[in-house]
């Protein structure tokens, strides 16, 4: 039976389908050989073919769509081969961009970090062990790792009680302090606050499943076997900080779920309330906890205990002392790997993390200020214009956010000429691929049609802001960059536009008409009931 839902998340933030996918499954690279943007640019063509002027009529047709009435596009598509603009309109319109801020913000990373570098977290102590103890506090650092899962601080509870520890005299200390204490972004919408999309951000946090989505909680409530039977609710990871107010019930079998999840402001107090139907499956929904590192200490601390290290002080927060003696490190994937979690699933948290992370890395500050000028100047040496670009977080969340459609395309040009070009391009999306580490949140789109499997594109919705950017080949083999960004339109983010624009561009020739108007008529494959109107990255069907 499927796992019903919890409570469905505002209709105006973004979302993401969910998923069990396991660890190495999420930081299995897709394969470079798909990578699109390899090839050198050729010069412009000096005259446009009749099947250029069938491309224009067609995407002209296609913004002239009803659910585009109003709306501020900014369109432009780029012959990656022949170096030339094949269509352009609003192209230097700054718009609301949504996830296609997580362009720069992955491409900054790979610039200023590298894609071999790793987020370590450390354990480290007053003193080192002696007969099994540690005199003082015991210190848990935060490296900005966001694939801190329940399994990864368990392994780091081992590994302490290998180096011989047995007990602790003083506190277990979390040390989140190569970020600042901001761990809202000043842009953020407050009522947001509890969704996992809009997770706090820190240097230390735990994630709760293998998509790893940093400083969230799984609640799962399972009902009970008659009507009036409690219904048993457990969050996951748990920790000593973490309380638990249950006010559900279990209603009659065969109704419909009706449960909600509450937690209060600026406390880790979840408060679940509603009913769900005898008999039926468990419910299980995300949510933040405030104080990521605060919980992921408690975490920890509880992996100790089960390890056999006794802490006979209490859980704080501080920062370890120069000095202090490394007993164990955790290192993380490598970044090009963990771009993959990251791109497909169009994660915030860690772009968030990704930014403060080349602050702290480059100005010695894990600010929004300091990494955002990071990127900035990244995005710049890679050679694109940022001049009219205001990036304002990580991830897009912000609708201060603004990228214009050029400066999009600009930065997919620009990258072939890096060395992690095709590292970059393998964590995109790709349209219509049912693995979600492959997919993303591509993966129930444009399916059956000429741009699955071909078109590697970026989403990014928030509400009134789509945008789809990404790559694609043509009919004739022809590799294309393009931008699509959508704002202001009247009703549910116009996702089925953005794909008939792919997809008629997986079908473009430069020497054969495709047939004027046809794909500005045909249905759009991927739309499919609850695909509009929700404003949502991704619907709870699924469609993306």
């Amino acid at each position: 039976m499927a796992t019903p839902r919890l409570l469905p998340a505002p209709p105006s933030h973004p979302h993401r389908p969910r998923g069990t996918a396991r660890r190495a499954a999420a930081l299995a690279a897709a394969p470079l050989a798909a990578a699109l943007v390899l090839g050198a640019a050729a010069p412009a063509a000096a005259d446009a073919p009749s099947g250029v002027d069938d491309l224009r009529r067609d995407l002209d047709a296609l913004l002239a769509d009803p659910a585009l009435e109003g709306a501020s596009s900014g369109v432009v598509v780029r012959s990656l081969d022949n170096g030339d603009e094949l269509y352009g309109s609003g192209a230097g319109l700054a718009l609301t961009p949504a996830s296609n801020a997580k362009l720069l913000t992955s491409a900054a990373a790979l610039e200023v970090l590298g894609p071999d570098h790793r987020f370590g977290t450390e354990v480290s102590a007053d003193s080192a062990p002696s007969g099994g103890r540690v005199e003082g506090d015991l210190y848990i650092t935060g490296g900005g790792d966001p694939t801190l899962t329940a399994e990864a601080f368990d392994e780091l509870a081992a590994d302490v009680a290998a180096a011989g520890v047995s007990s602790v005299g003083g506190d277990l200390v979390a040390d989140a302090t190569l970020f600042d204490d901001e761990r809202y972004h000043p842009d953020w919408d407050p009522e947001d606050a509890p969704y996992y999309y809009a997770a706090e951000v820190s240097a230390l946090t735990a994630a709760a499943n293998d998509d790893y989505d940093t400083g969230t909680v799984t609640v799962r409530a399972e009902p009970g076997a008659a009507r009036g039977d409690g219904v048993e609710v457990a969050l996951e990871p748990m920790g000593a900080n973490l309380e638990v107010v249950n006010e559900a019930a279990t209603g009659p079998a065969g109704g419909t779920p009706d449960l909600t999840v509450v937690r209060a402001p600026g406390t880790n107090e979840f408060t679940v309330r509603g009913t769900l139907p005898a008999g039926g499956g468990a419910a299980e929904e995300l949510r933040t906890v405030h104080d990521p590192a605060a919980h992921a200490a408690h975490v920890f601390a509880a992996a100790l205990e089960e390890h056999g290290v006794r802490i006979e002080g209490s859980v704080e927060s501080g920062e370890a002392p120069d000095g202090a003696a490394e007993l164990v490190r955790r290192d993380s994937a490598r970044l090009a790997d963990l771009l993959v979690p990251f791109m497909k699933l169009s994660n915030n948290g860690h772009a968030e993390m990704l930014v403060k992370a080349m602050g702290a890395e480059e100005a010695g500050s894990g600010t929004w200020k300091a990494g955002l000028a990071e990127v900035d100047a990244a995005v710049e040496r890679i050679g694109v214009d940022t001049s009219r670009a205001v990036q304002t977080d990580g991830s897009g969340l912000a609708h201060s956010n603004k990228l214009t459609a050029d400066t999009i395309t600009d930065l997919l040009q620009a990258v072939r000429d890096e060395p992690w070009a095709a590292e970059w391009t393998a964590s995109l999306p790709v349209a219509g691929d049912p693995d979600r580490m492959v997919g993303g949140t591509l993966s129930n789109r444009m399916r059956d049609t000429p741009a699955a499997g071909n078109v590697q594109a970026k989403t990014g919705t928030l509400t009134g802001a789509s945008a789809l950017s990404g790559y694609v080949t043509g009919a004739d083999g022809e590799r294309l960059a393009f931008a699509v960004v959508n704002n202001d339109y009247p009703g549910g983010a116009p996702r089925g536009v953005q794909d008939r624009i792919a997809i008629r561009l997986a079908e473009f020739s430069r020497h054969a008409v495709v047939g004027t108007g046809r794909a500005a008529q045909s249905p759009a494959p991927s739309e499919a009931p609850g695909a509009s109107g929700t404003g949502l990255e991704c619907s709870w069907a699924g469609t993306c």
